[in-house]
């Protein structure tokens, strides 16, 4: 026994010496980093200084040639990399060999509720963006989806700031391991696109850190992310681009960045007070004369005028140098050279859509269908062969291809099944960049292309209604007008219905929409997003059954725009170009959950082919202290018959506090997969400060003493296990 135990502590003894190299070697790393920051500075002329911190052309950066410091290359791609642009217009370079893969969005990305599918797309944005010889790649968005109109909700992740931090974490540090910066954006409170480059948004300092910035602190402190993209709007005042609090106070001193803050292109609007608080780069748009932009020739202007002394030009630069060495930019021999369309990330772009699915109901257990026995169906919706790739503007991807799910059906089942497929509705939009006015007119219904899709499903066993959004809905620089389902689609459905008791409808959208209108008249409706390059494929998979959806919501269904918070009380999208986040902390589920307000359907709801049974919740002991860790354990079973996935989601409520808390919130969740009658015993960890709610009185978090309910479930609304827990 003693022979064991001086074991165990020369063990110990290795481990910590081990863990004191390594830590020393890294200390060593960094000094070398910055001393050879310092000597680059120290040989750069004032010009060469500021040519780094802003842009020569769309999507570049000059370099210093002569110092062997390289043009830095950016690119658009939250879901993909970007096709070529011109280097001084909007147009495409036209070249051959930049097709990419296309990913589902990020609001599909969060509705897989799987970190590991995070990971693995960064995997796969870092190769394909190094192949292009990318430096940085704009992504990703992180921003709350606070109201269902906002025209970027498809490329953000969720209303939920734990399920936001949890995938955009991996996502970066995949993606940074293939030596590209990533840009988490939009810093801060981009949560609608109309008068996005001049609204001033106000919220409380609550609402702000509990709310608004823990996306940005995991992605900055966890994720390590190596930049930052400032927003268009304004905050308490001052532009995102120039505000002191926000960078210097937050983003540099509480979060301890050290990367580089830019803006979002054409979103600075000062030199001064930009480089004072902390602006490192400006990206623009249609200023054609580089040399004349606020961090050009007016910087220097005002570094030999004394207005921005010239240790403020060395900081952003330094912030620069720092970037590049990390991305090994200057001139390492061992870094990622990438690769494009492999086998491998097709396959990831279809493991995204297919676990994206999320199963709305299934009456009846419609699904899956048996392809096996059908002999007929009808496909029906222009969405059922719309390709959605190439829109959404500064998210639209040039894809290798892009299946529909028509092409995938047909392809799956056409030899044995008869498909018959009728259009249904017309795209009545039109596309009008900077505005929602080609929405107008769109609920025209076109009783021809009825009259067809009603004749199809008349002689096929089972409908299939592809309906939902395009891109001229879900879409950078403007909100959608409405959150009904336009061209007319709630008439298509209510007659297909009529004369096809098994009718299926799959909506693509990256955003809400109205549901009330179906839920009654079909008995299933799946989820399936902007699916990417395999939308199709994934989707008929889903479909018949041989992948079992996964997928839970990533934000609230309302059953109408007026049941969600920012409409309720009146301040989407604001007035006189200010906008009141008075609703403060209770977005999304929060709102309609503490409110007691029904929605169509919950915050991380989803449906399965099989069925799961979530055991007692335990803890590891029924009080604790402030700095301690709460070990929560359950089991989790497929009672079913089916292969399947479970999401369990662990919320935590204060039912008595001195301040107003939410009725429950996220604080943990894991995704188990389990073969039929398998069960798992399932530990997460929530610390007891995650418990806390910002103290605006004290300017600090504060866990008051006291009982906490622990909710265990599979959606915020469908809670199945609580236990309380005493915090001294």
């Amino acid at each position: 026994m003693k022979i064991r135990r001086n074991l165990i502590k020369l063990l110990a003894l290795v481990f910590l010496n081990t863990g004191a190299v390594h830590a020393q070697k890294a200390i060593t790393q960094e000094t070398i980093q910055e001393q050879k920051i310092h000597s680059l500075i120290k040989k750069m002329t004032l010009r060469e200084k500021v040519g780094l911190l802003h842009a020569n052309s769309k999507f570049y950066v000059s370099g210093v040639k002569r110092l062997g410091i390289p043009e830095w290359a950016l690119s658009d791609g939250p879901h993909g990399v970007r096709a070529e642009i011109n280097r001084h217009d909007w147009g495409y370079s036209g070249w051959t060999n930049d097709s990419a893969t296309c990913f589902p969005p990020g609001t599909a990305l969060a509705a897989s509720w799987n970190p590991a599918l995070a990971y693995e797309r960064g995997l796969v944005l870092g190769e394909e963006a190094r192949f292009r010889r990318k430096d940085i790649l704009l992504g990703p968005g992180v921003n709350i989806i606070r109201s269902p109109l906002c025209g970027r909700n498809f490329e953000y992740l969720s209303e939920d700031p734990v399920l936001i931090s949890r995938m955009a974490v991996p996502y970066i540090k995949a993606l940074q391991s293939k030596d590209v910066a990533g840009s988490v954006k939009h810093w801060l409170a981009n949560n609608q696109e109309e008068n996005r480059g001049t609204v001033n948004v106000l919220m409380s300092e609550r609402a702000l850190r509990e709310i608004y910035l823990p996306g940005f602190k995991s992605a900055i402190v966890e994720g390590g992310v190596l930049t930052v993209m400032a927003a268009y709007n304004k905050f308490r005042g001052d532009w995102c681009s120039e505000n002191e609090y926000l960078n210097r106070q937050i983003l540099r001193k509480e979060f301890g960045f050290k990367g580089v803050l830019m803006t979002d292109w054409d979103a600075a609007h000062s030199t001064v007070k930009a480089a004072l608080a902390g602006l490192d780069l400006e990206m623009g748009t249609d200023i054609k004369d580089y040399d004349q932009w606020y961090f050009a020739n007016p910087l220097v202007q005002a570094v030999e005028e004394g207005k921005v002394p010239m240790s403020v030009v060395d900081e952003k630069v330094a912030n620069v140098l720092r970037v590049m060495m990390q991305t090994k930019v200057l001139g390492d021999k061992s870094r990622e050279k990438g690769v494009m369309n492999t086998p491998a990330h097709q396959q990831a772009a279809y493991n995204s859509a297919a676990e994206a699915a999320v199963l709305l109901q299934n009456n009846d257990n419609l699904l899956p269908l048996n392809f096996n026995t059908l002999k007929s169906v009808a496909v029906i919706g222009d969405n059922a062969t719309r390709k959605h790739c190439n829109g959404g503007l500064s998210s639209e991807i040039k894809a290798l291809y892009e299946v529909t799910p028509l092409e995938a059906l047909q392809k799956k089942f056409g030899n044995s099944v008869q498909i018959n497929f009728a259009q249904g509705y017309e795209k009545q939009s039109i596309f009008k960049e900077g505005s929602n006015s080609g929405q107008s007119n769109t609920d025209k219904v076109d009783w021809k292309l009825i009259n067809e899709a009603v004749e199809a499903a008349k002689k096929s066993e089972v409908a299939i209604i592809f309906a939902g959004l395009n891109h001229d809905f879900d879409t950078e620089s403007f909100d959608r007008q409405h959150m009904r389902l336009p061209y007319g689609q709630e008439t298509l459905i209510r007659e297909v219905a009529k004369v096809n008791p098994n009718t299926v409808v799959v909506i693509i959208a990256g955003s809400p929409v109205e549901l009330g209108g179906i839920v009654n008249r079909v008995p299933s409706i799946v989820w399936a997003w902007y699916g990417g390059m395999e939308a199709g494929n994934a989707v008929a998979d889903v479909l018949s059954g041989k992948v079992n959806p996964s997928g839970k919501m990533p934000f609230t269904l309302p059953v109408s725009l007026e049941q969600s918070p920012a409409h309720a009380l009146g301040n989407f999208p604001g007035r006189d170009l200010k906008v009141n986040y008075e609703e403060g902390i209770l977005v999304g589920y929060r709102w309609f959950d503490t409110k007691k307000i029904a929605p169509q359907f919950p915050f991380g709801h989803g449906l399965s082919y099989t069925s799961f049974e979530l055991g007692a919740l335990a803890t590891d002991k029924a009080t604790y202290g402030k700095d301690e860790v709460i070990h929560v354990q359950f089991t989790v079973k497929n009672t079913g018959t089916r292969y399947g996935a479970e999401v369990a989601q662990l919320y935590v409520s204060d039912p008595v506090a001195t301040v107003l808390r939410p009725a429950k919130e996220l604080k943990a969740f894991e995704k188990v997969f389990l073969q039929p009658g398998v069960t798992k015993t399932v530990t997460l960890n929530v610390k007891v400060a995650d418990l806390a709610f910002y103290d605006e009185s004290k300017k600090d978090w504060n866990v008051e003493a006291g009982d906490y309910i622990l909710q265990l479930g599979n959606s915020s609304g469908n809670i199945a296990q609580t236990l309380k827990i005493t915090v001294q």
